[in-house]
């Protein structure tokens, strides 16, 4: 089966983004096909290069990026959702006149039609979060 995975809730504030992680991970275990990994609202928060969790805990987004490494998986930032948030890759920071970025290695900003795409080409969208 050819799952789309959305996630909808940041890495910290709910259970959602672990939970989306666990199931991906657990999908492509049992040879399921996870193409895309869309994450909207405040799941764009998981894609940050520069959170730093404290030791003990879990880093969810070296976990993407090891995960999608391994599986070639296509982890999307919602670009006007983390436009809101602060989070932009080096273009988008050029664009918009700032002088950093911090989009983490694996990820990439794009539009909903990377969203509406998944849809369509998965056999299932399983959503995390509200």
């Amino acid at each position: 089966m050819k799952f789309g995975v959305l996630v909808n809730e940041g890495p910290y504030t709910h259970q959602a983004a672990n939970s989306a992680y666990h199931f991906t991970k657990a999908a492509l275990e049992n040879g399921h096909e996870v193409e895309r990994v869309f994450f909207y609202h405040d799941g764009v928060n998981v894609g940050t290069r520069l959170s730093v969790p404290p030791q003990d805990e879990r880093n969810l987004q070296k976990d993407w990026t090891a995960l999608a490494k391994k599986h070639n998986i296509d982890l999307v930032i919602c670009i006007a959702a983390a436009q809101r948030r602060g989070l932009l890759d080096e273009n988008e920071a050029k664009r918009q006149g700032k002088d950093a970025n911090n989009i983490a290695e694996g990820f990439r900003i794009s539009g909903l039609g990377q969203l509406i795409e998944m849809g369509i080409k998965s056999d299932r969208l399983v959503i995390f979060g509200d």
